[in-house]
């Protein structure tokens, strides 16, 4: 029997990480805490001038190193450049976070077309086509990590940034974004079964309620009732989603592919609630 690795378990000093949307938001949250934690990570973003900023920013707090690789997720040969960039500068990409995505609200009988067209190719194909692209980066990566015989001691990994909204009919009328990450969700699980073989591992967190500027127009209105609807009482933290993003990346995480984790202070097992006045029940 091999002997107990219990030491670092939460280890992820040292590895190369790529996050998606990593600007702002959910993004800069995963991305701070890999930075924390010693990794050296690459963020993307639409805006240039918001992907360096965030570098700089945490860059300078340290220990690891954030570097800026701007890109629109959206387009094909945007993702393309993206790839060919960041395999100019590292031989393996050891974990890959697709968090870039978009919302879009309105009600069932106003809900656009193009609403459809945009959140389906950045919220779920581009996710396909950034991780397909990424492949023998990852490839490269789970070599690194070195075999145990016929097993991977270290795999890379995909971790994607999916929804409660999702899993559950959300209370919103979100109906391209619900569909997508129902869909990235699955997506996920297919990739785990033809990629663990080959040491790499796939994961969805299905994220709840966090500060962040899809979120801020409802938080703004409805901050209360989303507090109270969830049973542990309070928006989600840069903690909550970095750690659970760690937890993933590192030796602790190593055995778990195909999971659809959810990062949301319970909140789908009341997502039936829909007033105020019964989030008090």
């Amino acid at each position: 029997m091999a002997s107990f690795q219990m030491n670092n378990l939460f280890d992820v000093k040292g590895k190369v990480v790529l996050v998606t949307g990593g600007s702002r938001g959910i993004g800069k949250m995963i991305a701070t805490g890999f930075v924390k934690n010693g990794a050296k990570v690459y963020i993307s973003s639409r805006s240039a001038k918001d992907c360096e900023t965030t570098a700089k920013e945490l860059t300078a707090d340290g220990p690891g190193v954030c570097i800026p690789l701007p890109a629109d997720m959206q387009k094909l040969e945007e993702v393309e450049r993206l790839v060919e960039e960041l395999s100019a500068r590292e031989k393996a990409l050891h974990v890959l976070v697709n968090n870039a995505g978009a919302a879009w609200g309105a009600t069932l009988d106003d809900y656009p077309d193009s609403a459809w067209t945009k959140l389906l190719t950045l919220n779920l194909q581009r996710v396909f086509t950034l991780t397909q692209k990424c492949l023998p980066l990852l490839r490269a990566a789970a070599e690194q990590g070195g075999m145990d015989g016929d097993v991977f001691r270290d795999p890379a990994r995909i971790i994607n940034i999916g929804s409660i909204e999702g899993i559950s009919i959300p209370m919103h009328e979100t109906y391209a974004y619900s569909a997508s990450k129902a869909g990235l969700h699955q997506l996920s699980r297919h990739l785990a079964g033809r990629l663990g073989p080959e040491g790499i591992t796939s994961n969805t967190l299905a994220c709840g309620p966090f500060e962040s500027k899809m979120m801020a127009q409802t938080l703004n209105q409805l901050g209360d009732f989303v507090r109270a609807s969830i049973p542990l009482g309070r928006i989600g933290t840069p903690e909550d989603v970095a750690g659970a993003c760690i937890f993933l990346a590192s030796r602790a995480g190593a055995w778990v592919t195909g999971a659809t984790i959810q990062v949301d202070g319970g909140s789908v097992v009341r997502m039936g609630i829909r007033s105020p006045s019964e989030a008090k029940l």
